[in-house]
This record gives C-alpha cells, sequence and structure tokens, in this order.
C-alpha cells in the first residue's frame, strides 16, 4: 500500500535539510538502460570507472531485495567562481572542474541521505534502505531522470528546470511503496551546442557518450596522455565544463546557497608550478576536501606539465628540467620532456639529449624524441 503521507512528509523534511529537489520513483528494472549499458560496452565507450555488472547497475531488487521505491536527490552547486586569481605569465594556473569545486560532493550528498534514511526509520522502524552517490552502482543519472528530477540533456547531464544541469544526485532505494512522480519531457529540441562544443568528439550524438575520449575522464587517467588529446586539455587539471557552459539552460544559473560547495579560488584555480613538486602531504592538505583529489597527485601534476606546454610557459622550464633528472616517476619525467620541446628555447634540446643518455624507461624515451622533434620543426 503506498504511503502518500510518508511521501509528503518527505519532501517537506527535505527542504528543512537542504535538499534543493526530491523525487520518487519505482524500483523496477532499467530495461532501457541495461540495453543501453550493453550497447556502450561493446562499443567501448565506457570509462573503466562505473560498476561493471550491468545486473546491478539495472536491477534495483538486487541491491536491496524487496525493493520498492527509489528517492532521488538533487543539490545544486555554483557556476560562478568569485574573485577569481588571474592566469598571467609567469604565475600561471589550471582550473578544476565545477563539480569539484567546494567540500567533496560524495561527503554532503551523503550527509543529506543519511538524514533521509534516519527519517523514514523514525517513521516505518522496520523500513530498509540503501543509499548511494556516483560510485554506487545504479546510474544516478537515469534515477533521476525517472524520478522527474530532470530530463537527461544531449551532454549527457540531468537537466533541471531550477537549477540546470549544475547539480549533484544521489538517491536511496527503500523496501517502503512511494507514489512515483512524472518524468520530465525532455526539453534539448533541436539543440545541439554541446555536442558541436565538445573539445574531442566525445560526445558522439545526442546523450552518447564516448568515455574514453572525454577530457573529464582523461584528466584523472594515470598513465601518459594520448598525444591527441594534450593540446586540447588546455590548463584543465580535473574535469571539464564546456558541454556544461555551452548550455543555454544553464545560461544566468549560480546556485550559492550551498556554503560547504563555496569554492576556495586558490584551491580550484591554482598556481601551475607550485603543483609539479608538492609533496604528498602538502597536496592533501590543500587539495584533499575536494572531488578531484581522488586519484591522487600525479595525474594532477601531469595535467599541470601539459597546461605549462600549453601556456609555452618558459619561466617554467628549470622546474621542469628538474623532473626530466630527478623524477621517480616515468610519465611526469616523460610529460616533463614532452614540455620541454613544446615550450622550446636554446638549451632545450641539450637538456632532453643530456637526460636521454641515463634514461633507461622506453616510454620515457619516446617521449623525449617528441620533445626534441618539436624542437628541431621550430628551428626549421
Amino acid at each position: 500500500m503506498i504511503d502518500a503521507q510518508l511521501k509528503k512528509d518527505l519532501i517537506a523534511y527535505s527542504k528543512t535539510i537542504g535538499i534543493d529537489k526530491i523525487g520518487f520513483a519505482a524500483a523496477d528494472p532499467f530495461v532501457t538502460l541495461k540495453d543501453r549499458l550493453i550497447k556502450q560496452q561493446e562499443l567501448g565507450y565506457q570509462s573503466g570507472f562505473e560498476e561493471p555488472d550491468i545486473e546491478k547497475r539495472t536491477n534495483p531488487p538486487l541491491l536491496l531485495p524487496e525493493a520498492k521505491s527509489i528517492v532521488s536527490i538533487a543539490l545544486a552547486y555554483p557556476s560562478k567562481l568569485k574573485n577569481a586569481p588571474k592566469s598571467k605569465r609567469g604565475d600561471r594556473r589550471g582550473i578544476f572542474c565545477r563539480a569539484s569545486w567546494g567540500e567533496d560532493y560524495h561527503h554532503i550528498l551523503r550527509r543529506k541521505l543519511h538524514l533521509l534514511e534516519e527519517f523514514i526509520k523514525g517513521k516505518v522502524p522496520d523500513a530498509r534502505c540503501a543509499s548511494m552517490v556516483d560510485t554506487g552502482e545504479l546510474s544516478d543519472r537515469a534515477v533521476a531522470e525517472r524520478a522527474g528530477i530532470g530530463w537527461s540533456g544531449k551532454n549527457c547531464a540531468v537537466i533541471t528546470p531550477e537549477w540546470g544541469s549544475y547539480v549533484y544526485l544521489g538517491e536511496m532505494i527503500t523496501t517502503i511503496p512511494l507514489e512515483a512522480d512524472q518524468p520530465l519531457e525532455d526539453q534539448c529540441g533541436t539543440c545541439n551546442k554541446c555536442v558541436d562544443a565538445c573539445p574531442t568528439g566525445a560526445l558522439v550524438q545526442g546523450g552518447q557518450l564516448d568515455s574514453s575520449k572525454c577530457i573529464a575522464y582523461l584528466t584523472q587517467t594515470k598513465g601518459f596522455l594520448p598525444d591527441r588529446y594534450r593540446d586540447k586539455i588546455g590548463n584543465r587539471l580535473y574535469g571539464c565544463d564546456t558541454c556544461q557552459t555551452v548550455c543555454p539552460e544553464n545560461k544566468g544559473i549560480n546556485a550559492d546557497h550551498h556554503p560547504e560547495m563555496e569554492p576556495d579560488p586558490e584551491v580550484v584555480k591554482p598556481k601551475l608550478e607550485p603543483l609539479l613538486t608538492i609533496s604528498n602531504k602538502q597536496f592533501k592538505a590543500k587539495f584533499g576536501s575536494i572531488a578531484g583529489s581522488w586519484r591522487g597527485k600525479k595525474p594532477i601534476q601531469r595535467n599541470a606539465i601539459i597546461a605549462l606546454a600549453h601556456f609555452r610557459e618558459t619561466e617554467a622550464l628549470p622546474t621542469l628540467y628538474q623532473l626530466l633528472e630527478q623524477d621517480p616517476r616515468p610519465v611526469i619525467r616523460g610529460t616533463a620532456a614532452w614540455a620541454i620541446g613544446k615550450i622550446g628555447t636554446d638549451d632545450a634540446a641539450e637538456k632532453l639529449k643530456e637526460a636521454q643518455i641515463t634514461e633507461e624507461d622506453a616510454d620515457v624515451l619516446n617521449e623525449m624524441e617528441k620533445g626534441l622533434m618539436f624542437l628541431e620543426n621550430q628551428s626549421t
């Protein structure tokens, strides 16, 4: 029997704990999503960060026996950086995407979901619940779409009428039957701005993403970045916002009513060169509280090196030479070699050739050759 009063109470309570939008969906299997995920897998479009078991991703009762409903929540996050420091020669800066501003959203949403669970159990003591955010088995986007939070945009984000796509999503499966909300109609229409603007062509078509090409994914990988994407990264240290910033539904929207989500400009738009020599302890102290730190400092440092090459930052060459000669990590040494060649000065070739003599890693030697080739091309 559907508990209409509990749904009303949950909606009212959600507002008191800072949830911007709440929706309700049946815990039926996600049949259409399953077909789409199988196709994505066949095409090799998955990132590898997802739950590999498609059955778990699409069948809520496998995660919570006797599941009847799913509660979907959305929290709006800021899109504008106040007092943003300037990036200038000799003092270049990188940028973290908006979803990594402020406190790690996983923690924020889990706290909200925990409060909802406690509220439900206070009303229905024998109720069972299972909550998840982003890294859980279910697709946050598919749940939110079914629960009427927003529609699934061509940029592969849920777009809400109130907050655009600048929302964090989480969900809770429960054994309580709650009346489902109506999904919203797709309102993207003929607009194709996000697909056209994607720097790497990762948006194959509206609503279909090849994750292996997506800058948001690429910035989180730990190995050498494929050559064809290095110039596309620009000064991005973590994530990419292009498909959101060009979306007309996001125009003029800036949710700044959650203090814990407010970004520290020096954290989310940090100086690049100091990142190259930052210790693990220093990295954790400065960046540990944001979502973009989850893969550790190496991907961020690699991306910072690429950003310095993007800016042709000659002032950073002494530090890049230091990495080339002393850093124990092949990815950092090799990327530094590539960047040195891209930046290119009179002594760059000599430094690369000196380092070649003692270098034993094949991948690093390959990057050194690329760097030398850049320099040779510049001189001809």
